[in-house]
């Protein structure tokens, strides 16, 4: 029983260094990997691999830091009987080695304190004490980094510049003859006729996102809410949203002060966290739901997905072309943008290309810089053209 209670406590401790490594292990699948152990034992070396790899590992792309991680983890506990890794075993990445490294010193050495702490930085300025930083991809980014950069995007501080709206206002440089305020002017005095005029009232424009939280995009989103969530900070009007199989409405969430709490708040609401896409279904319920409400004044849309749809498309460039004419401009966020030969294979990505304002990528401190720069600059209406 004791060497049991052993095994299951470092099958825990393991969990957590690949969860410090960037993998998205919750409480519910420790619990899975501890009932699994418990099932096939260490006696078969590749039934103990295997059963750990098919409760921790969710996607393709986790796979070498499983395997980097197992390698490095139960070597170093020096345990007898614990299994070498199958032949299979794919060779590590230069990221993923370091990602692993760095999650196990950490399990070592106990909690670090951040490298520098949360400072104001304008959006036009290094948002990193490494210029190497801005340009990393998140997804090659090792786990203190990815710390560093979340620090980053939630000091943020972006300028707001208003657009003008249709409501008037008073003011005495105005260019419009106010007709009631001249009147109740020449009532009180009617020996002269005093013009009263009015100009057309500013205010920031309202920023609806609608984030991607599928599997293809979880590395991505838990960055880009950040981003989301410096933007609530600092403006008044922003309405965010995320994705995968369902719409889940997280504005509420996002208003808390606190960054981590805030997304904590939103991971424990959205239900279908690394799962599947249903892009056209999604945008089929904010449009019936929400457009009408959110989008009348002119709105600016943040759309975040890499457009990987598993209906195919369906229905998706008839919901993409209607959000469109909802709003003030439509700007599409994909981190697929990163690579040089990016090109529009996806029936998703072909559907909903004809009918965006803006495609920009957003994979890196960088991209995040130039559209806050966008943002603080204003998005003016777009023509009902061509992208």
């Amino acid at each position: 029983m004791r060497e049991g209670g052993q095994l299951a406590a470092n099958v825990v401790r393991f969990a957590r260094t690949l969860r410090a490594a960037g993998l998205h292990i919750g409480p519910g699948r420790v619990h899975d990997a501890v009932g699994a152990v418990a099932e096939v034992g260490v006696a078969r070396r590749a039934d103990f691999y295997w059963a750990l790899h098919a409760v921790l590992v969710s996607r393709v792309e986790e796979r070498t830091l499983f395997d980097e991680a197992f390698r490095l983890f139960w070597r170093g506990l020096g345990a007898p009987g614990m299994p070498p890794l199958p032949g299979a075993r794919l060779p590590p990445t230069r990221h993923a080695a370091r990602r692993v490294a760095e999650a196990l010193a950490g399990a070592r050495s106990g909690p670090r304190a951040p490298a520098w702490g949360p400072k104001e930085r304008d959006a036009a300025l290094a948002w990193s004490p490494s210029e190497a930083l801005r340009t990393r991809d998140f997804e090659q980014m090792s786990a203190d980094e990815l710390r560093e950069a979340e620090a980053a995007i939630s000091a943020l501080r972006l300028p707001v510049r208003d657009v003008p709206t249709r409501r008037l206002r008073a003011d005495p440089r105005g260019d419009r003859l106010d007709p009631r305020a001249t009147l109740r002017a020449t009532l009180r005095d009617p020996s002269a006729i005093p013009l009263r005029w009015r100009s057309a009232a500013r205010r920031p424009p309202a920023i609806v996102a609608i984030c991607d939280v599928s599997g293809s995009m979880s590395r991505y989103a838990r960055v880009l809410l950040r981003f989301v969530h410096a933007l609530t900070r600092e403006r008044g009007r922003v309405h965010s949203f995320t994705f995968g199989t369902r719409l889940t409405h997280v504005t509420r969430h996002l208003r808390h002060r606190d960054p981590d709490a805030a997304l904590s708040t939103v991971g424990a609401a959205v239900r279908d966290w690394d799962g599947g896409t249903r892009i056209g279904a999604c945008l089929r319920e904010f449009n019936l739901r929400w457009s009408r409400r959110l989008l009348a004044q002119g709105a600016v849309v943040l759309l975040v997905t890499d457009g990987l749809d598993r209906d195919a498309g369906h229905g998706l460039a008839e919901e993409t072309r209607r959000l469109r004419h909802s709003c003030r401009r439509l700007v599409w966020l994909n981190p697929l943008l990163r690579y040089a030969g990016f090109e529009p294979r996806a029936a998703g990505i072909r559907a909903m290309l004809p009918h965006v304002d803006e495609l920009r990528p957003v994979h890196d401190l960088e991209s995040l810089a130039q559209l806050a720069a966008a943002l603080g600059e204003g998005f003016e209406p777009a023509r009902r053209g061509a992208v």
